[in-house]
């Protein structure tokens, strides 16, 4: 008599192997809205590690942040990226993240590496600039200014639009600029130049997208009036990026010295209470990969923070990066940051 059952079990034996090759688990990554990347990219990912990624956004970074917070006892996902160091502190403070230095940090340098603990990871950077409207200046024969501090002047009044830092990121690192290089104590503070740009009719708008697309004469297609916007050093490749015809100066430039741009510094973090903390790993080490460093520039406009990868031509033609941008310690930042917007509030719009 012919023993099925050893024959059944015998072939469900043999099928295991390839059903659990089949099989592909999902990693949840909490991201804010402007997490972009390539299908093929985050694709080769999943087909060498059999790892599907699902992607929750959350809004903006301080959005995502207080989420985050708020659902820590049953996390939203597994893995979360683009936590920058203005809302660093707070993310550290609640302990959010499980620690892991991942291998792909070797060469990294250390400056994007603010966590001594490990708890996050730097995945990307980008410097908040002001930009310039190139036809404009060129048109009065006269120079965009070089300094924070020449925004306050004559020849510049009423040609700056800026975001309001209490709605907007980038208005946030503009206000944290301002901070840095004026301070909070002397003659002549951060406030008191806020005040001066109000007499100098400075603009302020919620956003970006009025500020640069709405507001700033060099945005294609704007109708704006003000040549001066506080944006990204980015910003002029993307615009080269998106024309027909790619033409020999970027239409837009932007400011980078010393005391104009303040640094965002993105990173990546494994959840507290994930249960795939293996392939929350494998993912943080997969944002350090050359193949998603390079995917980044045209996707997110951000730099890579790995220094094996390569910039497209746009970025390497059309773009600047400042030698020695502002920053300002998380932990600074996340003391004084309501009081900071606060008191800019009374300054530039009571």
């Amino acid at each position: 008599m012919t023993r099925w059952w050893l024959v059944v079990g015998l072939l469900m034996l043999a099928a295991a192997p390839l059903a659990a090759q089949d099989e592909t688990m999902t990693l949840t990554v909490v991201a804010h809205d402007s997490f972009a990347y390539s299908e093929d990219v985050m694709q080769a990912f999943t087909d060498e590690t059999g790892i599907g990624v699902e992607v929750l956004r959350l809004g903006d970074t301080g959005t995502m942040v207080n989420q985050l917070i708020l659902t820590r006892d049953v996390p939203l996902g597994d893995v979360v990226y683009g936590v920058d160091n203005t809302f660093l502190s707070r993310a550290l403070e609640a302990e959010l993240f499980v620690p892991y230095e991942s291998p792909a940090l070797e060469g990294v340098p250390e400056d994007f590496i603010l966590d001594s603990q490990s708890r996050v990871t730097p995945v990307d950077y980008g410097d908040v600039c002001l930009n310039y409207d190139v036809t404009y200046f060129i048109a009065n024969d006269t120079t965009p200014p070089e300094s924070l501090a020449e925004l306050t002047r004559p020849p510049f009044r009423g040609l700056l639009v800026v975001e309001n830092p209490a709605t907007s990121s980038p208005g946030l690192a503009f206000l944290l600029a301002t901070i840095g290089v004026f301070g909070e104590e002397g003659d002549y503070t951060y406030l008191d130049y806020w005040a001066d740009l109000v007499e100098n009719d400075v603009l302020v708008v919620d956003d970006w997208t009025t500020a640069y697309s709405v507001e700033f004469s060099g945005s294609t297609g704007s109708q704006g009036t003000r040549p001066l916007v506080v944006s990204y050093a980015s910003s002029p490749p993307v615009e080269v990026f998106f024309m027909e015809e790619p033409p020999e100066q970027a239409p837009t430039a932007a400011v980078v010295a010393d005391d104009t741009c303040f640094r965002q510094i993105e990173f990546a973090g494994i959840l507290q209470g994930t249960q795939n903390e293996d392939a929350a790993r494998q993912f943080i080490d997969f944002l350090l990969s050359r193949e998603f460093q390079e995917d980044m520039p045209l996707n997110m406009f951000v730099y890579p923070v790995n220094p094996e990868a390569q910039l497209p031509d746009v970025f390497t033609e059309f773009s600047s990066v400042p030698d020695a941008p502002i920053l300002l310690d998380p932990a600074e930042i996340d003391a004084n940051r309501e009081r900071w917007i606060q008191e800019w509030t009374e300054t530039v719009l009571r």
